[in-house]
């Protein structure tokens, strides 16, 4: 599970209980008490995030091979969004993430013009 990027998130704020004293919610995986995304957990969510991102990408540099992206920063936000009212199970955190990375894919593969 080592190739999950450094800067992905790595998980929500724990969900608490109220009361005097703050109780945080965990759950019993193999007999240990584990508060947060195991291990495998991130690597899913990263895979799903990453393959969002590729797909974005590729979208984004069809939408500008054809002529129908004028502004990218406008492209994006709307993108975000879109993303954002799907309803998929995303964090704040993750479509920030996601978007920084569809950002960066699309340039990667944009060619470079030549120059004069």
């Amino acid at each position: 599970m080592a190739d999950v990027p450094v800067d992905f998130p790595r998980g929500c704020t724990a969900p608490t209980v109220p009361g005097a004293q703050p109780k945080y919610m965990a759950r019993k995986i193999d007999g240990r008490y584990v508060v947060g995304l195991t291990e495998s957990e991130l690597h899913e969510r990263w895979i799903y995030c990453e393959d969002l991102a590729q797909q974005l990408a590729d979208r984004t540099l069809r939408k500008q091979a054809a002529g129908l992206v004028s502004d990218l920063d406008v492209f994006y936000r709307e993108t975000e969004r879109r993303v954002r009212g799907q309803g998929w199970d995303l964090t704040n955190d993750e479509v920030i993430w996601l978007m920084k990375r569809t950002r960066a894919l699309a340039e990667y593969s944009t060619p470079s013009s030549p120059e004069d």
